[in-house]
């Protein structure tokens, strides 16, 4: 037994369950907390501008580091402050530990600092609450967390220390060894019989990849080989299969997927699902419409058939089930022949569908695919590209290649904007070596531009390239349609070079397709010194991305026709009577 706090009986059940990175802003409460935090080996704590950034780089040390992501906040105040990250983790399947301190109820007075129930506030948008009543429950409260936070869907989880056990001490033993829940097993032989029956059945095969089979791209390659079928993903699933590869076809497949996505699933007349769930965005408002005959691999068994009837539903880690899938394939059949046609069909919609960009002219101003080319030959193959939300996201899905061991992020289900400054910030903090560049809007790219402050005074070497149109594009060109004017999506002008000035990072400015390789090249070598770098991106977004168009359409088709025949019949008469 030793005398020791509830602080270090955390710090060190955080070090167990394998956090490296804290992020959040102490406050009364959580001193005893952060102090310990400085006593670490292991735990390196971050000072963040906002709390919400920092929920957001923790969501991001979760996604593309190997540790578990960890938002330290006071109670409250801080934690209200970090609902938006806590939710967007939570919707995307994003395991992630959010600690805070319990009120100090030792004067038995009422009306205290911070006073509220953190446990009902956070209950939608977390997987479950833990807390402590003596200094012995500390440990097993986290590891508790741990285990529920990356087991099944994974989600973020809440545990709220008392202040009275951080600051005091008592005889405890010093925690136990961490033992994390196992992999769920793979389906039963019977599943796995099911669904090899059903895939041979398939004239053409389809494999359609979403987040969860980022793990897996191995087993993926590899199947879509034995199969020869064509392979997309969804938004969160951009970087779960090589772009480089003959069989990739790109971001979603049907009428609002790119060209190599329609017309290679265009004869699939069966699909096989690898984590992907289906949501409104990875499915362009449900603008897919697989084949029946598809079979479902997912670790949620409620997502499995949820919004898309399917004939074999595995349930499982992508990976464990893959495998599984695999070595029955191959005792029950042999690969398929190459498909020549089908790769000359999809190497040819890609190179068309640039050169359509390319042809399309965007004046004095960025055309994204000469952009995203020149950002392609400047980047490492390994670099991971995160990305805010908004129509960048969806130019980045379509236009940029995650070729071979390159990661990519964004939020999708929640899909909450300012997601991008903090997110890459993190992924540089967790992955010293690697090339990070963030791709943001400018609308987005205001919510949390203050972390760049973060950014330098952690000498992180990132780049952060911002599209400026000066307006939040994605829902002004959502209005142009229906409306013919934009309300409250027109952005106040901005100086980035003197935003960049106040944050203390390198500046460089795109202005046009002239001075694109150099600039990028230039920003990516400026990174190398340790100083964050940002990019000014005067960018062209009067084309329409395949996913934008495709949505718009969707959305409207499912109109009633009373109410497609008033917006359709307003939007005429504005533009008739010029009406602003």
């Amino acid at each position: 037994m030793a005398n020791i706090s509830g602080a270090r009986l955390a710090r060190l059940a955080l070090e167990e369950v394998g956090v490296r990175h804290a992020f959040g802003i102490p406050g009364v409460h959580t001193t005893e907390l952060y102090d310990e935090f400085a006593s670490s080996s292991l735990i390196t704590p971050h000072l963040v501008c906002h709390e919400a950034g920092g929920g957001f780089m923790a969501d991001a040390v979760s996604r593309l580091g190997d540790s578990l992501g960890c938002l330290a906040v006071v109670p409250a105040a801080g934690l209200t402050q970090a609902m938006s990250a806590l939710a967007e983790a939570y919707l995307d399947g994003i395991p992630m530990l959010a600690i805070t301190a319990g009120l100090n109820t030792a004067s038995g007075k009422v009306h205290l600092l911070h006073e509220m129930d953190q446990q009902a506030l956070t209950a939608t948008v977390t997987k479950g609450f833990f807390t402590a009543q003596n200094h012995a429950d500390i440990a097993p409260a986290i590891y508790d967390a741990a285990r529920t936070a990356c087991s099944g869907v994974p989600g973020p989880v809440l545990v709220e220390i008392p202040q009275a056990l951080l600051i005091t001490t008592a005889n405890t033993p010093a925690p136990a060894p961490f033992t994390p829940s196992p992999l769920p097993p793979p389906p039963p032989p019977e599943q796995l019989t099911a669904a090899v029956e059903a895939i041979a059945d398939m004239k053409q095969p389809g494999l359609c990849v979403g987040w969860g089979g980022r793990g897996a791209r191995d087993e993926l390659v590899a199947l879509a080989e034995f199969l020869q079928a064509p392979v997309s993903t969804s938004l969160q699933g951009l970087s779960s299969f090589p772009a480089d590869h003959p069989l990739h076809t790109g971001f979603m497949f049907g009428h609002a997927a790119v060209p190599a996505g329609e017309q290679g699933f265009a004869n699939c007349d069966g699909l096989i699902a690898i984590g992907h769930r289906f949501g409104e965005v990875g499915t362009a408002s449900w603008s897919m419409n697989p084949p029946e005959n598809m079979i479902h691999i997912d670790i949620d068994p409620s997502s499995i058939g949820a919004n898309y009837p399917v004939r074999q539903g595995l349930v499982g880690d992508a990976q464990v089930v893959l495998r599984a899938l695999l070595n029955a394939l191959n005792k029950a059949a042999k690969p398929r022949s190459d498909a020549k046609r089908l790769k000359r069909t999809i190497n040819s919609a890609k190179a068309e569908y640039r050169k359509e960009w390319h042809r399309h002219s965007s004046g004095d101003r960025v055309n994204p695919v000469a952009f995203y080319d020149a950002l392609d030959n400047a980047l490492a193959r390994d670099a991971i590209v995160v990305c805010d939300d908004g129509n960048h996201t969806f130019l980045t899905a379509e236009l940029m290649p995650m070729s071979g061991q390159r990661r990519f992020v964004s939020p999708t289900d929640f899909n909450c904007m300012g997601y991008g400054v903090p997110a890459t910030i993190a992924a540089s903090l967790c992955n010293p070596r690697t090339q990070v560049v963030g791709i943001v809007g400018d609308g987005a790219f205001h919510m949390t531009s203050n972390e760049l402050l973060t950014a330098s005074a952690e000498a992180a070497p990132v780049v952060i390239f911002v599209f400026n149109d000066g307006e939040l594009s994605q829902i002004s060109q959502a209005q142009e349609i229906p409306y013919n004017r934009k309300t409250c999506t027109v952005l106040p002008a901005a100086d980035f070079s003197q935003i960049a000035t106040a944050y203390g990072t390198s500046f460089v400015c795109l202005r046009d397709n002239e001075d694109l390789a150099d600039g990028v090249e230039r920003a990516l070598e400026m990174a190398k010194s340790g100083r964050p770098v940002l990019v000014e991106v005067r960018v062209d977004y009067s084309k329409r991305t395949r996913f934008t168009k495709g949505a718009v359409k969707t959305q409207l088709n499912r109109m009633p026709v009373k109410t497609k025949a008033r917006v359709v019949s307003r939007a005429l008469w504005r533009r008739v009577a010029h009406v602003e």
